[in-house]
């Protein structure tokens, strides 16, 4: 696997190595002792599914706090998204910077997202599929968000938002 850090330190993503012959290919996507090598949380106690029916969905920008911080792997497994995170670590000297990335299920690119960044992205395609794994439960009382559009972060989205939850758009701005 191919580790490349973001400008948002301890954020990287992660791409496959594909091994091909005749049959087709095989790669590792994700693999502990590698990830731990490299200073990633490696546990994993929840993989989730998010489908979207429609280009220009956004989800985000959703993380938890202590005690159930999380650490997210992002992955992309149909269509395409664009992926965004926020440094929301006090005293990083990243704090409040954003890093994006198109995932999709051609380029079979992960995002590993650290705790106490914000997550989110909007679909590129229609029926996108992603999956996270994540290291620990979600926990709704320490769930937290920050809004898509809060003209403090000057997130760059693609495309115009064709769909968002109540929840998401209801988010506090900064």
């Amino acid at each position: 696997m191919i580790y490349t850090e973001t400008r948002l330190t301890g954020a990287y993503v992660i791409e496959p190595q594909m091994i091909r012959d005749e049959r087709g290919g095989f790669a590792y996507l994700f693999e502990a002792r590698e990830a731990a090598s490299k200073g990633l949380r490696t546990g994993c106690v929840q993989v989730k599914l998010s489908t979207n029916v429609k280009k220009g969905t956004l989800r985000g920008m959703h993380y938890q706090v202590p005690p159930a911080a999380e650490m997210k792997l992002v992955r992309c497994i149909r269509g395409a998204v664009w992926d965004i995170i926020v440094d929301l670590r006090p005293g990083s000297t990243t704090h409040l910077q954003s890093f994006g990335v198109e995932l999709s299920a051609e380029n079979r690119k992960a995002l590993y997202v650290p705790q106490l960044f914000a997550h989110g992205y909007q679909t590129l395609t229609d029926d996108a599929e992603v999956v996270y794994q994540v290291d620990e439960f979600y926990a709704p009382q320490h769930e937290r968000g920050i809004r898509h559009d809060d003209p403090k972060l000057k997130l760059q989205w693609p495309l115009a938002v064709t769909s968002i939850s109540p929840k998401d758009q209801a988010w506090a701005l900064l």
